[in-house]
């Protein structure tokens, strides 16, 4: 498609900064170049749109260099009353047609979106209306009859109806969880009471979702307030209890929009209050502001900034004369395209829900998974658990580690016990995986024995990778039947699935294996069948790229490339998605595997362009990804081979990606399917039917079941990973942002 059938493209940020954003206006750029499409830069959002001048301008492939790990929006957003009125947008209409500008793709809020969408619709009368002015021709209101018009949600507040995330939402919500896991260790030390809170006038996302991976005692957010008139008794009373079992700390997470059922503004002043003269606890006020939307955006928002950046130029070039505009937006690791305008109005009715008192309607709106973040956070922060309901059979279901540790891992076990004993069953917990199991290292659990573990990494259980054979098997029968063990909960990674799929096959020789059991996917290679996205995975994958952001810093100053080794075993994941994070120029993985030409390809490349100018260059490569051709090995091969043009030096990251505080995504993630395997366990332990073994995990954009059988057919076993890899559907994107771009007047 060129430019002068299309029109050129032009790209904005408008409304509040989100992280994320510069990973988005950099993938429009790119993609667009790579197609050969003109594309321009408008800076300060609508104002510069309306000034026109030097605030649009002709956008290269270095114009959006080094940006990718900036937080905020290098080319900045403004308030723009002048664009509200009809005579600014003529003026705006004017400025783009001197650029031969009829498309727009726009990264903002509902408001910057019901803007564009005005604009839009009055299009053909600001031609009219600008020739009537002699300020355009008839031959460029012919050529540009259609303005075209393609969206993208750069929001921390997460509340836009058409995506699952908005840009900048993970970032915002890693600021809020660092606070919470900050401002826990304080208030445990002096026993005080917090109210932190978090932005949201109309969504509580930040709020909950916050509340659940910090392990917060109270939440209040405005779509759901408080379902009693006395709910400060109801707090106080949950603290209290609290308390009295042994916690120092409490924890209440606010949103900044938080109401009662009539509808009155909750402060956190007047919280703090009611906990110092109800409880009288010690009580500061944290007031996060707009550090929630500050620094660099983490590896998930550049990810998603990028993928919605590619996808919307395709969907703009694709647009066809009248077609609807569209918002780009992601559901389960898919990009998708809603009609933009749908978005905006769905997005509205949760506030006007709100604002009508109807709460359940504005739940509905969240969606399902938003309500059952709900209910899991109000069990979780139950000072003691519901007893067993009248009529019910009382279980013993037992929890385990398998594999290599995963950060998230604490996570899932403090959920599964926790919703467990709630439901009135008896808890287990088996020590050091297969090996503890064999050896009977099993212990009961309580409500308290799990508190704190929500964001601590590591495995407090314990954990390895033994895969238990021969006498082994026995062993584990026994101690199932010595232990009256009802159903089986397995977190891990592959040797825990391999496990669990031994003791499946082996159920005729071992009657006790007839019991339910179901593995929770936790290793971060993210290598597991079933399962998009595994609990860890996430955590390793910002480790990484908080690692080489350093890293860049150092390469910049000396003229320097860098090769950087990351874990995943045979699994490019965390290489692949990485790169694409940092903007690394090559990604090597054992799914592709190494060539000498490949080398010899990419020295010349990076010969090349360190010759034009190039200051850093970044080479991420799997472990695993051929075991000729190292990390050292290329290492040695660019620094003899660059003729002094480069230095080069290499990183083996090693463990550190394995280790530290789990992420919000993995703690999130982490407490929602454990809570569908406790309902998994119990559902098929009161079944008349052969109790299942299944392993579960997100597929697509749902939380679904595989029983063991299908688990060979899913599965490379040589390499230790899924036959189905959905991820590397996005190899494309990552080789058009990293190539150098295309020669000055090229179309390619």
């Amino acid at each position: 498609m060129t430019s002068e059938k299309k029109g050129s493209i032009a790209v904005l940020t408008s409304g509040g900064d989100s992280p994320g954003m510069n990973a988005a206006v950099r993938a429009v750029v790119r993609t667009a170049l790579d197609k050969g499409v003109e594309v321009y830069i408008i800076y300060e959002g609508y104002q510069g749109m309306v000034d026109g001048g030097d605030r649009i301008v002709k956008a290269d492939w270095e114009s959006v260099g080094g940006i990718l790990h900036r937080g905020g929006t290098v080319i900045g957003t403004a308030r723009c009353m002048e664009f509200k009125t009809r005579e600014g947008r003529l003026t705006a209409a004017r400025n783009l047609l001197q650029h031969n500008i009829n498309n727009l793709i726009i990264i903002g809020g509902d408001g910057s979106l019901t803007g564009a969408h005005i604009f839009r619709q009055e299009w053909l009368s600001l031609l009219v209306e600008l020739m009537e002015k002699g300020e355009i021709s008839n031959e460029i209101a012919q050529n540009h009859q259609e303005l075209n018009i393609v969206g993208m949600v750069g929001s921390i507040d997460n509340d836009m109806f058409g995506t699952d995330m908005t840009i900048g939402a993970d970032t915002a919500l890693h600021r809020i969880t660092e606070a919470i896991d900050a401002i826990t260790s304080t208030a445990a030390s002096h026993k005080r009471a917090f109210v932190i809170e978090v932005m949201g006038r109309h969504c509580g996302y930040l709020a909950l979702m916050g509340a659940i991976a910090g392990g917060a005692d109270w939440v209040l957010i405005p779509e759901s307030p408080p379902d009693v008139d006395n709910w400060e008794d109801r707090m106080c009373e949950v603290m209290q209890l609290g308390r009295n079992a042994g916690r120092r700390d409490i924890i209440v997470v606010m949103a900044e929009g938080a109401q009662d059922q009539n509808g009155r503004h909750i402060s956190s002043d007047e919280v703090k209050k009611i906990l110092e003269e109800r409880l009288g606890a010690d009580t500061r006020v944290t007031i996060l502001g707009h550090v929630q939307r500050g620094g660099a955006p983490t590896a998930f928002d550049r990810n998603l900034g990028t993928m919605m950046g590619c996808a919307a130029v395709d969907e703009i070039l694709a647009a066809k004369a009248d077609s609807e505009p569209m918002l780009i937006g992601i559901r389960g690791n898919r990009i998708t395209r809603t009609p933009l305008m749908q978005c905006v109005e769905e997005t509205q009715a949760v506030a006007k829900a709100i604002a009508a008192q109807q709460y359940d309607k504005a739940m509905d709106l969240r969606g399902g998974s938003f309500k059952e973040a709900f209910r899991i956070f109000r069990t979780l922060v139950r000072a003691f658990p519901h007893q067993l309901k009248e009529g019910q059979r009382p279980l013993r279901l037992a929890v385990m580690n398998a594999g290599g540790p995963a950060p998230g891992m604490n996570t899932a076990i403090r959920a599964a016990v926790r919703l467990g004993l709630d439901k009135g069953h008896t808890m287990l917990g088996i020590e050091n995986g297969f090996g503890g199991f064999i050896a009977g290292e099993i212990k009961e659990m309580d409500w308290m024995s799990v508190a704190g573990l929500a964001s601590m990494g590591g495995a407090e259980l314990g954990t390895n990778r033994k895969v238990p054979k021969g006498s082994d098997l026995y062993a584990i029968a026994r101690n199932i039947e010595k232990f009256k063990i009802d159903g089986l909960l397995i977190v891990g990674g592959w040797t825990g699935y391999e496990a669990a799929n031994l003791m499946y096959n082996e159920r005729d020789n071992y009657p006790a294996f007839n019991i339910p059991f179901i593995c929770l996917p936790a290793t971060i290679n993210n290598n597991l069948p079933g399962s998009e996205l595994s609990i860890g995975a996430d955590t390793a994958l910002n480790n990484i790229v908080w690692a080489v952001d350093k890293i860049k810093q150092s390469a910049v100053a000396s003229r320097r490339c860098f090769v950087v080794e990351v874990m995943g075993r045979n699994c490019g994941y965390l290489a692949l998605m990485s790169g694409l994070a940092t903007g690394a120029e090559r990604v090597y993985m054992h799914e592709e595997g190494v060539t000498l030409k490949d080398l010899q390809v990419d020295l010349h490349s990076l010969i090349s362009g360190f010759k034009h100018g190039k200051r850093l260059a970044l080479i991420m490569r799997n472990e695993g990804s051929n075991s000729f051709y190292t990390t050292s090995f290329m290492s040695a091969l660019f620094s003899e081979e660059s003729r002094d043009v480069f230095d080069v030096r290499q990183a083996i990251l090693g463990h550190l990606q394995q280790g530290g505080d789990p992420s919000p995504f993995d703690r999130i993630q982490a407490t929602e399917l454990a809570s569908k395997c406790i309902d998994f366990l119990i559902q098929e332990s009161n079944s008349e039917e052969i109790p299942r073994g299944a392993f579960v995990g997100l597929y697509g954009s749902k939380t679904q079941f595989f029983e063991f059988d299908r688990f060979p057919r899913m599965i490379e076993r040589e390499f230790h990973r899924p036959k189905r890899q959905w991820w590397m559907e996005l190899r494309p994107i990552a080789k058009i942002m990293s190539q150098p771009g295309p020669t000055p007047g090229s179309t390619e």
